[in-house]
C-alpha cells in the first residue's frame, strides 16, 4: 500500500483525474463567496464578484462585454444541441392563420358597416381583407418548415433546422410546422418596448432573447444554408436586404435567397427600377429568386445542395 501524507493512493475514489481542471469553477466560487461573514465590508457592492454584480454588468461601459455574451450564449448552446445548419424563414408578425384573419375581417366589416362615414374604419376593413388574403403565406411557411424538417430528420443530424425571429405570424407558422413534423426549431426573440413573447412552437431549449439587433442578425446567418422571406414589413426588409448586401459584397458565402410570394414582392419592391437607375447591377438580380409555394422553395434548396 502506497501512502502520500494521509491520502491512500490506492483508493480510486481519492485519485484526481489528470484531465480535471484544478481550478474551482465560477459556480463553486459563487457558492464559496456566499459563505462570507456578514460585515459592512462584505455588504458593499464593490465586494461582490464582478460577474454576479448585475448593476455593474449593466453599466454603459460594459456594453462590449454584453455584446460578447449575446454572441457567445446562443452559439455555445446551439453547438451543445448539435445544431449544424439552419434554414431561415422570415415574415410578418402581423399575418395570422386564416381562422384568426377571418375573425378580424368579420369584426372590421361589422364596424365599417355600422359607421359608413368613418374613413378610418373603412380603411381598416380593406386592410383586414388584405391580411386575410395574405394568410395563405402562414400556411406556406408552416408547410415549408414541415417539409424541411421531415426531409432532414432521417439524417439523424441537426441539419437545416428551421430558425425564425420567434414571434407571432409567419414566424409562428414556421416554428409550428417544424414542431408538427416532430423536429426542433429555433426562435431568436428581441426585447422590444412593447409587450412581446416567444411563440409556443419554438423548441424551449432553443428559444433565445436578444437586446442587440446586430448580434441577433449575425446568429440568423451564422449557420444559414438558405433564407426564405415571406411577405413582411420593416423587420423582414431589414433582414432580407442585409443578407443580400452581405452576399453582394462577398462578406458571406452565397446561399439561396427565396422571396416567397412573387406578387407581393414585385409590387412592394421594384428591383428592376434599381437596375434601370444604375444603383445595382443587372447581375445582382441573380442574388435572389421568386417562388410561390412551399414545395417550389424546397425544390430550389434541394437542387442547390444536390440533396
Amino acid at each position: 500500500m502506497l501512502l502520500y501524507g494521509d491520502i491512500d493512493m490506492t483508493d480510486k475514489e481519492e485519485l484526481i483525474n489528470i484531465d480535471e481542471n484544478p481550478f474551482p469553477t465560477a459556480a463553486q466560487d459563487v457558492e464559496a463567496a456566499g459563505l462570507t461573514v456578514d460585515t459592512p465590508q462584505t455588504r458593499s457592492s464593490t465586494y461582490q464578484l464582478a460577474y454576479t454584480d448585475q448593476e455593474f454588468l449593466l453599466r454603459d461601459e460594459l456594453r462590449p462585454v454584453r455584446l460578447q455574451l449575446e454572441l457567445l450564449k446562443p452559439d455555445l448552446i446551439q453547438s451543445e444541441e448539435g445544431i449544424e445548419s439552419t434554414i431561415v424563414i422570415f415574415g410578418s408578425a402581423r399575418i395570422p392563420e386564416r381562422s384568426t384573419a377571418e375573425k378580424r375581417l368579420k369584426k372590421a366589416t361589422r364596424l365599417a358597416g355600422e359607421n359608413p362615414d368613418d374613413a378610418r374604419l373603412q380603411r381598416r376593413m380593406i386592410i383586414a381583407q388584405r391580411v386575410l388574403d395574405n394568410s395563405r403565406y402562414y400556411d406556406e411557411a408552416r408547410e415549408l418548415a414541415s417539409i424541411i424538417t421531415e426531409a432532414t430528420l432521417s439524417q439523424g443530424r441537426c441539419e437545416m433546422v428551421v430558425i425564425t425571429g420567434g414571434g407571432p405570424g409567419i414566424m409562428e407558422a414556421a416554428n409550428r410546422g417544424a414542431m408538427e413534423a416532430g423536429g426542433k426549431s429555433i426562435g431568436l426573440n428581441i426585447v422590444l418596448p412593447f409587450e412581446q413573447r416567444p411563440n409556443a412552437y419554438i423548441t424551449p431549449e432553443l428559444c433565445f432573447q436578444f437586446h442587440y439587433f446586430a448580434i441577433r442578425k449575425m446568429h440568423f446567418l451564422k449557420r444559414a444554408r438558405a433564407l426564405v422571406a415571406c411577405p413582411g414589413g420593416f423587420g423582414t426588409m431589414d433582414e432580407l436586404f442585409e443578407t443580400i448586401t452581405l452576399i453582394q459584397t462577398r462578406k458571406i458565402k452565397p446561399v439561396p435567397i427565396l422571396l416567397l410570394g412573387s406578387d407581393y414582392w414585385r409590387r412592394i419592391i421594384n428591383f428592376q427600377a434599381m437596375v434601370d437607375e444604375g444603383t445595382i447591377d443587372e447581375t445582382d438580380l441573380g442574388l435572389f429568386r421568386f417562388v410561390d409555394s412551399a414545395e417550389e422553395a424546397w425544390q430550389v434548396i434541394k437542387k442547390y445542395y444536390d440533396l
